[in-house]
């Protein structure tokens, strides 16, 4: 059965956009540097599939991912692009090789396990990715269990390593720059102790999106876009923008007297005093990607250009905001997040990170490409 969606409001991925923020990050690498693009957790919110089409348009070299299903997903959307697939397990093997993807390996357990079913089938030369950990702690071959990686690597026919890579912890905050310039130094240890063993060079990267901003002398082979492309910067946020917008239509409006008592669950939503309070009840909640704590005058949306505040709690569904003195009626489009208001101000609010903001939009949110 096809997915239930919302057809009242949808995330508009703004194609033109995503080309500037695309751009960017290309303008800050060599011709001959590799880019690869994150469309994990349904490309952060924006839509596997939409996201992907746009990126694979663009000129990625290839797409990362988290979950082999979010691998398949794309190939079943006509993806041709090779994926990485970051966080494999065991249990998806058979499927990976089925749908052509490339795990990345972080111990020995999961290596011996993937050889295993190579020669079970009889796959020579199968790309995978090795992961070294440099200091994230998180997954990969720390620099002790080197000597054992590469004993299993020595005359391996069943295994072709694409790649060797690590994940800066924390490239985006400058106060921790010692340490990041580290976790590189590491990585310039480690792998190419691997290459040595192999007789070839595969593909090197470490730099994520703040690292292509701000370490850019270590771009390597490839580097990793993931929040950048879709308009955050760690650096100027004003060189990005946003690749998407969350919006929805006006379904009700109301006008309440002071007399009327209060909107919304618990009654928290006060009206005006001495004066005619206007709401608008829109089709999205908390269900839709709309946290609670934006709901009670907290956070502002924006209608007809004019940015107006929540009244009462975020509803399941549904949610009102208050358009008193303004012009706004049933079937006005109004902005969650974009241009106005940007994402950062709503993570602000909830005390978190745009990554949140943008991968909490339910799938049940159309996603559409606008050029």
């Amino acid at each position: 059965m096809d997915l239930v969606q919302n057809t009242f409001a949808q995330l508009e991925i703004n194609y033109p956009n995503c080309i500037h923020n695309y751009n960017y990050f290309r303008s800050k690498l060599k011709p001959s540097t590799k880019l690869l693009i994150l469309i994990k957790a349904n490309s952060y919110g924006h839509g596997a599939v939409e996201f992907a089409k746009v990126m694979a348009e663009a000129g990625a070299d290839y797409f990362g991912v988290a979950h082999p299903i979010e691998g398949i997903e794309l190939r079943q959307g006509g993806l041709k692009t090779p994926i990485l697939v970051l966080t494999t397990g065991t249990d998806y093997y058979k499927d990976i090789i089925e749908y052509n993807l490339e795990p990345g390996m972080p111990n020995l357990y999961s290596l011996k396990i993937f050889n295993a079913i190579l020669e079970e089938m009889g796959i020579e030369e199968y790309p995978v990715h090795i992961k070294l950990d440099t200091g994230m702690h998180r997954l990969g071959f720390m620099e002790k269990e080197l000597p054992e990686l590469l004993d299993f690597l020595k005359n391996n026919k069943r295994i072709k390593v694409q790649s060797i890579y690590s994940h800066l912890a924390a490239s985006d905050e400058p106060q921790h720059d010692e340490f990041t310039l580290g976790q590189i130094a590491l990585y310039e240890k480690m792998a190419p102790q691997i290459d040595a063993v192999l007789g070839y060079k595969p593909i090197h990267h470490i730099l994520n999106s703040a690292g292509i901003e701000r370490f850019t002398q270590y771009q390597f082979d490839m580097a990793r876009l993931g929040i950048g492309i879709y308009g955050i910067s760690a650096v100027d946020q004003n060189e990005l923008k946003p690749a998407a917008s969350f919006t929805c239509k006006i379904l009700q409006v109301k006008e309440l007297e002071p007399t009327d008592g209060t909107v919304g669950y618990g009654r928290h939503g006060k009206l005006h005093e001495g004066k005619v309070t206007k709401i608008a009840t829109l089709p999205l909640g908390y269900a839709d990607g709309i946290n609670r704590h934006l709901g009670r005058g907290k956070a502002h949306f924006c209608v007809n250009g004019q940015l107006v505040p929540t009244i009462g709690n975020i509803c399941m569904d549904m949610c009102m905001i208050d358009i008193t003195g303004t012009d706004a009626k049933v079937g006005d489009t109004v902005t969650i997040f974009g241009e106005k208001p940007h994402a950062r101000e709503l993570a602000g609010i909830l005390g978190t990170i745009p990554y949140e903001v943008f991968t909490s939009v339910a799938r049940r949110v159309r996603r559409v490409v606008v050029k």
